[in-house]
């Protein structure tokens, strides 16, 4: 939980625009036979965070999800999967590894029963 906190606290685009619709923009909502959803929250300079969940017991990998143009590359900024918090370790991409999208697609692990927290690389 501290590391929720902490990551909630510094992160504003997880609360500064709950109120504004443009602070929230859906990637993916209709993936219900692979149990995945993703969306994307943005605060008030446009600056983003990428959640995905993976509500499966199954690793999906080589998971392909839309993101936006203005951001050329992600990296991992929670994994509910950690080791650290009893899971199986599995994470989106190599530890502080860029994602960079293809096409406007960005291809990540998605580890079993978990979500990941993906922010642009600044």
């Amino acid at each position: 939980m501290r590391d929720l906190n902490v990551r909630y606290r510094a992160t504003p685009a997880l609360w500064q625009r709950d109120t504004d619709p443009g602070g929230f923009q859906w990637v993916l909502c209709d993936a219900a036979d692979d149990n995945v959803f993703a969306f994307l929250r943005f605060d008030a300079e446009g600056s983003a965070l990428l959640a995905v969940s993976n509500f499966s017991p199954v690793v999906r990998s080589d998971y392909r999800l839309w993101v936006p143009d203005p951001f050329p590359a992600w990296q991992e900024a929670l994994n509910t999967d950690d080791t650290r918090y009893g899971g199986s370790g599995v994470g989106a991409g190599a530890p502080g590894a860029r994602l960079t999208p293809e096409g406007g697609f960005l291809r990540l692990t998605l580890p079993p029963l978990a979500t990941v927290w993906l922010t642009p690389v600044r």
